[in-house]
């Protein structure tokens, strides 16, 4: 059975992999033998998470890329394919956010948050689904949010732009899972609740009360992000596209 989820020989990319979720799937991708490419405009942390990697006993690489950059993009892919000859997995992990009333968005803050958020995940999938295509093979996991899911109280997360590009995450995983399905390149999302993120940080004293609404009584961990990252990148999920695997506590299933 442990077959099914061993990831030995098999290359991944990691967007936005040097911190937080990023680096938390980077890590457990490399602990069941991925060799794994850490990309993001931090190429410091990308070096740490990439050493950290190259210690538990896979081979890693540490790009800097801005994911709305294509020629960035696009050296990633060749870096990637010119080290490890294939690229199985891709984990668009990358975002931004911006807490702001929705009467008060900056537009060119809600430009920003969509080009991250949602124009990188397509030009990243488009790159690299060109790889798979050709490879008849691959897995593609986009990050997405329950914020993308359910509607926010401004009381308890004012991120209008954030929750609307996590949406719309879900859809092009959906649309992207049809077109790809006959290539046998699986797509789905990964929407996790609460982990200690940037974006729950700026939550301030908020923080108290979004646990209260988790069943689990506890924000998401080191830990419990990693299981659900395995298993849609493993062959475990070799008949799972365009579905949206929830990682919240129970938050979700209470609203």
């Amino acid at each position: 059975m442990h077959k099914l989820f061993d990831l030995t020989n098999k290359t991944a990319i990691v967007t936005g992999g040097g911190t937080g979720l990023g680096k938390q799937m980077a890590i457990a991708l490399a602990e069941v033998g991925a060799n794994v490419v850490v990309c993001s405009r931090k190429i410091e942390a990308c070096q740490e998470t990439s050493k950290q990697i190259r210690n538990i006993g896979t081979d890693s690489l540490a790009l800097k890329c801005d994911v709305t950059n294509i020629k960035e993009i696009q050296n990633v892919v060749y870096e990637t394919k010119k080290e490890f000859g294939n690229i199985d997995i891709l984990i668009n992990n990358s975002g931004t956010s911006w807490m702001a009333p929705f009467l008060e968005m900056p537009a060119d803050k809600w430009d920003k948050v969509m080009e991250v958020n949602v124009k990188g995940v397509f030009l990243f999938s488009q790159e690299v689904g060109k790889v798979m295509k050709n490879q008849k093979s691959g897995k593609i996991i986009n990050i997405s949010s329950v914020a993308g899911i359910l509607g926010q109280q401004d009381s308890f997360m004012d991120a209008c732009s954030y929750s609307t590009s996590k949406g719309a995450i879900i859809s092009l995983t959906r649309d992207l899972s049809s077109k790809l399905a006959p290539h046998n390149v699986q797509v789905n999302a990964i929407a996790p609740g609460f982990f200690p993120t940037r974006l729950t940080k700026a939550l301030g004293n908020v923080s108290n009360h979004v646990i209260k609404r988790i069943p689990s009584r506890r924000f998401g961990s080191d830990e419990d992000l990693k299981g659900a990252a395995i298993f849609l990148s493993s062959n475990a999920s070799n008949y799972v596209t365009g579905q949206v695997l929830i990682v919240d506590g129970g938050l979700s299933a209470t609203l």
